[in-house]
């Protein structure tokens, strides 16, 4: 299997990447750190308009581009690289797989247009307090009342919580198998200025990526139609996206390795460059080691998902929980390369490091990704471990 990416998807890569210096500079991701929403909506749109990131993964039908997860992946490892302050996971990644997997044709020409073309934002919010990322965990409930449903409860972590204009709300229903699809999940799909929802931006680590607490009292939603149970509906949406933040992850990693051999180049110590000491040059090969493996664990997921692979759930697993821990060493390698300055507010290091650590959290940590993992080749974990 080939694991390259093909001339048009290498050209796909350099347009973002001389976007992205264009427009998301250290200044602008520290601006928009600043900033109530986080992100600027122009450039959103712009994303959009100009060069469809959007809409990548959207059937032309729908006004995307009709591409793949591979495409995807070549330009979340982009936005990782730039510390992208924009909902690009959260809207064009989780938001918009679940509808694209769902069995709801109206919500799908009713939303992704929208989404397409930047004029939208969306979230899937899932966690709740226990912070859990599978279906025990969900317990804000949805009742059904005179045809319509009404969502009672919260979830906090949303990504984009505060600025998304729907919320693809994953909720409880009492319907335990009761119909031969359900599972006792639903998603609901809420609009972000529904009566009873109050929205609550939340203080994180990392300011390049926001999170909300959404509390729900007798909020109306509408329920997507899905092709089995809700529950499968958002763990095939949590698998792709695992594989999309793995992508991320890698343009990270490569940007702090990158980041950390310049400076060993033109960092002077006892007359010499810091680059020429056999600790500093084997500390970077030992990154460098796991940065390449870790973008041939993200690049096999993508292709995994691109082909729709039985083992895509297996794979998922193993290159977020590879990615994670690759991506947190090479960020905090970075500092330590740097030495003093790297600890610095006005030194992007700390900026990556944020990104990294709460990515690697973010849809389970690596613990939790190699017991799934084992759990989905059918073996038991030992340990945390496989």
């Amino acid at each position: 299997m080939d694991f390259a990416f093909s001339e048009e998807q290498e050209e796909l890569g350099r347009t973002v990447r001389a976007f992205l210096a264009d427009t998301s500079p250290e200044t602008e991701v520290r601006r928009l750190m600043e900033t109530p929403e986080g992100f600027d909506r122009a450039l959103w749109r712009r994303m959009g308009s100009e060069l469809g990131l959007q809409g990548l993964a959207v059937p032309e039908e729908y006004g995307g581009a009709g591409c793949g997860p591979v495409e995807m992946g070549v330009v979340m490892e982009e936005m990782g690289r730039a510390l992208l302050c924009a909902p690009f996971l959260s809207s064009a990644v989780l938001a918009t797989t679940a509808l694209l997997r769902c069995a709801d044709e109206e919500a799908r020409k009713r939303l992704l247009p929208g989404l397409a073309a930047g004029e939208l934002v969306a979230t899937l919010a899932l966690t709740e307090d226990s912070a859990r990322w599978d279906a025990s965990g969900v317990r804000l409930t949805a009742r059904e009342s005179n045809g319509s449903w009404l969502l009672t409860g919260h979830k906090t972590f949303v990504l984009d919580g505060s600025a998304a204009d729907v919320v693809l709300t994953v909720a409880r229903t009492d319907e335990e198998n009761g119909d031969g699809t359900g599972d006792g999940i639903g998603v609901f799909l809420v609009d972000g200025d529904a009566p009873g929802l109050t929205r609550e931006p939340l203080p994180t680590m990392d300011p390049t990526r926001r999170q909300a607490r959404l509390d729900y009292v007798g909020v109306p939603a509408i329920r997507l139609r899905t092709h089995g149970g809700g529950w499968e509906l958002v763990a095939e949406v949590l698998d792709r996206a695992a594989v999309a933040l793995a992508a991320e992850q890698v343009g990270v990693a490569s940007r702090t390795l990158d980041t950390a051999v310049e400076y060993a180049k033109v960092r002077h110590q006892f007359g010499r460059p810091i680059g020429s000491f056999q600790a500093v040059k084997h500390l970077l090969a030992d990154v460098l080691l796991e940065v390449e493996s870790a973008r041939a664990a993200a690049h096999y997921a993508l292709l995994a998902a691109e082909n729709d692979a039985p083992d895509l759930p297996a794979v998922a697993s193993l290159a977020k929980a590879f990615c994670s821990d690759a991506c947190l060493r090479a960020a905090t390698e970075n500092i330590q390369v740097h030495g003093g300055i790297g600890f610095t507010w006005e030194h992007p290091a700390h900026l990556y490091l944020k990104r990294a650590k709460t990515s690697q959290l973010l849809f389970g940590d690596p613990a939790y990704h190699r017991e799934l993992l084992a759990q989905r080749i059918g073996m038991e974990a030992v340990g945390g471990a496989v």
